[in-house]
């Protein structure tokens, strides 16, 4: 099945509710998680997140590095909006803050400790601009965490894929997962696209069967 692509921002208010009240909590502390496993000499220094969305991963990144402060990165205003309310609520806006920016318009040459992102790489058109900018922004000898969604090899898979995870979401929900899927990159495709950044150093995993992790050392 080709790739089909989907609009970049979630930019309407509703949407990025709904998916700001998503139970995404296995998720995104397994990315976090993973991250701490990973690299488990880690513990400080300023970390982006590139597609931070509503700000749940970030939070939980900061609980679990206390002396990290950390940049999140996000075009959707609508989506940055419910973030700084989460930050604010969760007492951590001394150490988390944010950029209603594109990724591909960061300034600043290798101004990061370590960069993270999940669930972004599906929303980009080219995404060797993505690979390239965290070239750009890290720090040599940084660590690096990219997860997001495994295209599967057809639309019914998809749509398997999204009754068995989302059942019990709203419709809007499980829509935007069923075209995110078909948004997604597979396995050999992310690989390709490492080796044409010079990137090959970087682990391709495939965890489950809706994602591919990306993680190692930028040098």
């Amino acid at each position: 099945m080709d790739r089909t692509l989907e609009p970049e921002l979630m930019d309407d208010p509703e949407q990025a509710l709904i998916y700001a009240r998503a139970d995404f909590e296995q998720e995104n502390q397994g990315f976090v998680d993973r991250f701490r496993e990973y690299f488990p000499d880690f513990s400080e220094g300023h970390v982006f997140d590139l597609g931070c969305g509503p700000g749940d991963i970030p939070i939980r990144f900061a609980r679990v590095f206390p002396s990290c402060r950390i940049t999140g990165v996000d075009a959707s205003a609508p989506m940055l909006r419910l973030a700084e309310d989460a930050v604010q609520q969760a007492g951590l806006s001394g150490r988390i803050t944010f950029r209603c920016e594109r990724f591909q318009d960061l300034a600043g040459v290798s101004v990061a400790d370590a960069a993270i992102s999940n669930s972004l790489v599906h929303h980009v058109r080219n995404p060797l601009q993505f690979w390239h900018t965290l070239r750009l922004v890290l720090k040599p000898g940084s660590p690096v965490l990219v997860m997001d969604l495994l295209r599967p090899d057809s639309p019914q898979e998809a749509q398997i894929i999204v009754d068995r995870y989302a059942a019990k979401e709203p419709e809007i929900l499980r829509r935007d997962f069923y075209h995110s899927l078909l948004a997604a990159f597979t396995e050999d495709e992310v690989a390709a696209q490492l080796a044409e950044m010079n990137l090959s150093r970087l682990m391709v995993d495939v965890p489950d069967d809706r994602h591919w992790v990306v993680g190692g050392i930028i040098h």
